[in-house]
């Protein structure tokens, strides 16, 4: 049995009081899904900045009706800090997703950023330790490798950053660990690389790679590639970073005041991403029509990235089961679904 297979079992047989923050959002929904599951009690709070109401709903169609009475939703803004206050009453567990995310967004309006990714995060950590939570988790982010020229990225070895909302992730790592030497309220920063799944936004300006390069071959128009498709990523599937938010909330004492990378290990350039996809979208009988477009590289890029998810192994038992290529197996249908339904 895995240590994740433990977990969930105690979970289950001793259910917990979790606040996920950004509950509406991506990564939000789909803990506020897992957690319900196991029978946990769940608090949400979002602001639907980036999150969206269908997120919920769909949860709310996923899980049983006794399970979702175990959800409270509050909506408010972790800039205000009484609804942080508010809805840390009571409870054991937090999971800190809520931000602004994307480079090219935090580029466009960097105060914006700054005030959500550090004020925001400065709030929650302050009212959560006031209110004595267990454990406090939160997203980092594989952005504040910055320029490190090496590979894979290890946690201890770092760059400059080059994008305000790097900076801004980097913060919340500086604040964590303040937090821990001066007040001995000691969190986990979870650095994703790339994570995608299904609920992930393919809409908008700031869409991610996967879910805008899927909705574009499904309806049949073209992909732009930015740069010369070498550019590589460590790609990770959702239930992988659900797997680590969990492990890193019931983590002993001894693992906490730590950053640990959430990715596969791998890397992935961006030519084979569009096969992948393609190959994927195929599978299911979707006809690409549209052609692979290539242009100037995007302002405050990294050219390479791969994690080392050693430490998450070692330290948090992580296993990290699941690759690109079956992630986006699973993630397909939910594409082609969503796009039937929105477009």
């Amino acid at each position: 049995m895995s240590k994740f297979e433990q977990i969930q079992q105690e979970l289950s047989q001793e259910p917990k009081t979790w606040l996920v923050t950004g509950v509406a959002g991506f990564i939000g929904s789909n803990l506020l899904e897992k957690l319900l599951k196991l029978n946990q009690k769940v608090i949400g709070l979002e602001n639907f900045a980036t999150g969206h109401q269908y997120n919920l709903d769909e949860v709310k169609d996923k899980v049983t009706a006794e399970s979702w009475k175990n959800f409270t939703f509050i909506e408010g803004d972790i800039r205000n800090y009484g609804d942080c206050e508010k809805a840390l009453t009571g409870v054991d567990y937090v999971l800190h997703q809520a931000a602004l995310g994307s480079v090219p967004r935090s580029i466009a309006d960097p105060i914006t950023t700054n005030s959500a990714n550090i004020t925001g995060f400065i709030n929650m950590l302050m009212a959560a330790k006031e209110q004595g939570v267990k454990s406090f988790t939160y997203a980092a982010s594989s952005s504040t490798y910055g320029d490190h020229p090496a590979l894979p990225k290890v946690e201890e070895n770092i760059g400059n950053p080059l994008s305000p909302y790097a900076v801004t992730k980097y913060v919340n790592e500086l604040y964590a660990s303040v937090f821990a030497k001066t007040y001995g309220f000691k969190a986990i920063g979870l650095r994703y690389f790339n994570v995608f799944g299904p609920r992930q936004d393919p809409n908008g300006a700031y869409a991610a790679v996967i879910p805008k390069w899927t909705a574009a071959m499904i309806n049949g128009e073209d992909v732009f590639v930015n740069g010369d498709g070498e550019t590589s990523r460590d790609f990770c599937f959702i239930d992988n970073v659900v797997e680590m938010n969990i492990l890193a909330a019931t983590a002993s004492d001894e693992a906490k005041d730590e950053v640990y990378n959430v990715a596969v290990g791998d890397r992935t350039t961006l030519n084979e991403l569009y096969e992948t996809i393609n190959s994927s979208l195929t599978e299911h009988g979707v006809l690409i029509q549209g052609n692979l477009n290539y242009r100037d590289f995007r302002v405050g890029d990294v050219r390479h990235s791969q994690a080392d998810v050693s430490k998450a192994k070692s330290k948090l038992g992580y296993t990290g089961i699941y690759c690109i290529g079956e992630g986006i197996s699973i993630a397909m249908p939910w594409y082609i679904e969503f796009f039937s339904n929105y477009d």
